[in-house]
């Protein structure tokens, strides 16, 4: 089987992260991140929908796919994205974000982060 050396690199610097910080959600996540894909999460914007309010951020370590409606503007952070859910998440006013992304960034944070899957 081969390996995906980006899913890896993010295991990686999701360690890292956990190292530096001792905030376990970087840990769990570098664990998810690294296991099989049958055992990544698969969340439906529906679900996420129906777990959050708007504004909010929703981190899901797997994919998100694009069964279901969102209702409200929020930002998705997730490994990976069907193309119909980052259309819904657009036009719902709302942000995706690739997780290796919001992990380079300035506000990568674990405040204020509802994990989902």
């Amino acid at each position: 089987m081969k390996e995906n050396p980006m899913r890896l690199k993010l295991a990686g610097d999701l360690r890292t992260k956990y190292k530096k910080t001792k905030v376990g959600l970087w840990r769990r996540l570098s664990e998810v991140i690294s296991a099989n894909r049958r055992n990544r999460p698969s969340v439906n914007l529906g679900e996420i929908s129906r777990n959050s309010r708007e504004g909010s951020r929703v981190l899901v370590p797997g994919k998100v796919l694009g069964g279901g409606n969102l209702s409200h503007p929020l930002t998705v952070i997730a490994f990976d994205f069907s193309a119909s859910a980052r259309s819904k998440i657009s036009s719902a006013g709302g942000k995706f974000v690739y997780l290796h992304d919001y992990l380079k960034s300035s506000d990568a944070t674990a405040k204020e982060v509802t994990v989902l899957g």
